[in-house]
Parts: structure tokens; sequence; C-alpha cells
């Protein structure tokens, strides 16, 4: 897991400001790796490719993926960074 570094700054007026989103791009979400086969000791993905959210931003179904219906935590965080 990477680790994200988060700079505030404050300015002259005192106010803070973030300059995390100027470092860090957009965050995509990969293959699902929810292993359905933990109960019995084992381990099986369902083979989910990409996340495709069930719902509009800024509902709960955002979090569900329509493909698999597992939540958006399940699959693998990518982050591109902007240099």
């Amino acid at each position: 897991m990477k680790k994200r570094q988060i700079v505030v700054r404050r300015d002259q007026s005192g106010r803070c400001s973030d300059t995390s989103a100027s470092t860090y791009g957009s965050v995509r979400y990969r293959e699902c790796q929810k292993n359905h086969a933990a109960n019995m000791g084992g381990h099986a993905v369902d083979g989910c490719r990409e996340f495709m959210a069930s719902g509009v931003e800024g509902t709960a179904a955002a979090f569900t993926c329509a493909a698999c219906g597992c939540h958006r935590n399940f699959h693998r965080r990518e982050v591109d960074t902007e240099k």
C-alpha cells in the first residue's frame, strides 16, 4: 500500500491550503480483490476487472460496483501522480 503525504501550509492571511490535489491526479479503482472463499480457508476472487459505480456520485449506491456487487474498498486503488 502506498503512503500518501498531505502538506498543509498557512499563507499570510492565516488560512490553510491543502496541496495534495496538485500532487495527486485522478484515482481509479481496478480489479476486485474480495476473497469469496475466506470462510473455507481458500482464496477465490470473482474476476471483476474494474470498478463501475452503480449509482450517481454522492449517493450510497456510488460505492457499490455494478459488475460484482462489492463495495469500492474491495477494489485495488490506483492513483495517477502528476509530475
